[in-house]
């Protein structure tokens, strides 16, 4: 009899269920369900509609028992560094702020005043990132204590999520170094640097590592699905997963967690929290089995995505690929500049920039899309020569995985700008990762190379070899 496990996948653009199963060795998974997510403006301010998530976090449920195809195991990952606040009777507090909101501007002075960055990074090694947990915490602090004197649990979103299908709270270890309040050394909370910035301790829970049980489903939530399940934690931070899913255990490989973000970068056993690190703006997250993910953090597809949501026509992905690859213009951004986070208008914040940089200004649709490209590829080959200064290491092969797997003219521009052989895939590698540690959990897969190796025998890889697209980029 066929065991399943569901990953509930929720992107800050849609969500979906994915039951995966074995079948003669291989990896077989079907999404049951989908449903769209975003952020929504209430009352000036940029936030997740928790309730409406939980909704379609049911609704996928109750698909598996219309399918006949019940889960001995759920795992459930969404994006990082944002959290619920629960009073006394477990009820949030005010609104699920999203990260894209503005109210952390100004926010890093605020606690530069307390910790410099350089001790800040040192005792964390996580990069800044104006968005990060800690920043958020602080605008609180500043501007609505209220929510912090009532509140009683702090909960990531997929916690949150977990706890209102079990009734049990636990942090898990990936999502929760995104807030920069962990400690590398120890794998727990900063308890001092905590205090320090006045957050209350007793907020935090206890942190638990990718794989942990816990909890079945409560009588309510039984009753209301029709079925009991054991849920229990992947790497709830989604490129957490999507690392886990990478098929290969080479460490002269990196990979591109291909998405609304590019995370790139390399697996270490330490964190490297040297002050040369910090400069180079890298990240130590935390990742499965103690590993760190030693990456940058990368503007992404967003970029694209935003670009495409301005046309007046509705054009593919593929298309859109297809006639920038057709474009000669020069120009490069800086993915990473912050006027590319939020703005109203993504055409016109790269015209701006184009024009503050005295570069040509991109005329068309399709020259916007092919600044964006290069950018991107560009930044990804700046970001392997930050890593191989400071791994000592040389790097001749990256892995993409995620939907930018999928963005050929992408893979290939990067193959040429970086010198390096892409792998591209799988594209679903987030949910694979949340498959492969309930799976684990389950006893299918002895360690983590196992299950990377079974991902290998699972998917097809696309190879993109610089030799044939016009060699590395000078």
């Amino acid at each position: 009899m066929k065991k399943y496990f569901l990953a509930v996948d929720i992107g800050a653009s849609s969500g979906r269920h994915i039951l995966g199963t074995l079948e003669n060795g291989k990896i077989k998974f079907d999404e049951i369900y989908r449903f769209p997510n975003g952020m929504e403006n209430i009352d000036g301010s940029l936030c997740w509609n928790t309730d409406a998530l939980f909704y379609e976090i049911k609704q996928g449920l109750k698909k598996c028992r219309e399918l006949g195809k019940i889960p001995v195991c759920m795992g459930i990952d969404t994006w990082a560094v944002d959290y619920v606040l629960l009073d006394e009777n477990d009820c949030p507090i005010g609104k699920s702020y999203g990260y894209r909101d503005s109210r952390m501007q100004g926010m890093d002075t605020k606690v530069y005043e307390e910790i410099s960055l350089k001790e800040l990074y040192e005792r964390t090694g996580i990069q800044k990132q104006i968005f990060n947990t800690i920043y958020q915490l602080t605008a609180d602090r500043e501007k609505e204590p209220k929510r912090l004197d009532q509140a009683k649990s702090l909960l990531m979103i997929p916690d949150y999520f977990n706890f209102l299908l079990t009734g049990v709270k636990k942090t898990e270890y990936t999502n929760a170094t995104t807030t920069q309040l962990v400690d590398p050394e120890t794998k727990d909370w900063d308890s001092s640097l905590i205090k320090r910035l006045g957050f209350p301790e007793e907020i935090f829970q206890e942190i638990a590592v990718p794989g942990t049980f816990v909890g079945n489903f409560t009588e309510e939530i039984q009753e209301e699905i029709g079925f009991d399940c054991q849920v229990v934690l992947p790497a709830t931070h989604d490129t957490g997963s999507a690392v886990a899913a990478i098929p290969t255990e080479d460490d002269q490989a990196l990979y591109i967690s291909s998405g609304t973000w590019s995370l790139m970068g390399t697996e270490l056993k330490k964190a490297d929290c040297s002050l040369e690190s910090m400069k180079a703006n890298l990240t130590n997250e935390g990742g499965v089995d103690f590993r760190f993910r030693y990456l940058k953090n990368i503007m992404g597809l967003w970029m694209i995505q935003s670009v495409k949501k301005e046309f007046d026509t509705e054009y593919s992905f593929s298309y859109l690929c297809e006639m920038a690859s057709k474009q000669t213009i020069p120009s490069i951004v800086d993915c990473n500049d912050e006027s590319f986070l939020a703005p109203d208008s993504m055409i016109k914040a790269v015209k701006d920039y184009c024009i503050k940089t005295s570069q040509q200004v991109p005329k068309s649709e399709w020259e916007t899309a092919a600044v964006i490209y290069h950018s991107l590829a560009e930044c990804y080959a700046r970001t392997i020569r930050e890593i191989e200064s400071l791994t000592g290491k040389t790097y001749e092969k990256i892995y993409v995985v995620g939907g930018g797997a999928n963005a050929g003219y992408l893979n290939e521009l990067t193959a040429k700008y970086t010198g390096c052989t892409v792998y591209a895939g799988p594209s679903e590698a987030t949910a694979i990762g949340s498959l492969l540690l309930q799976m684990r959990y389950a006893g299918c897969f002895k360690d983590l190379k196992e299950a990377r190796n079974c991902v290998a025998q699972s998917f097809e890889i696309e190879i993109y070899e610089p030799e044939n697209i016009g060699g590395k980029a000078s």
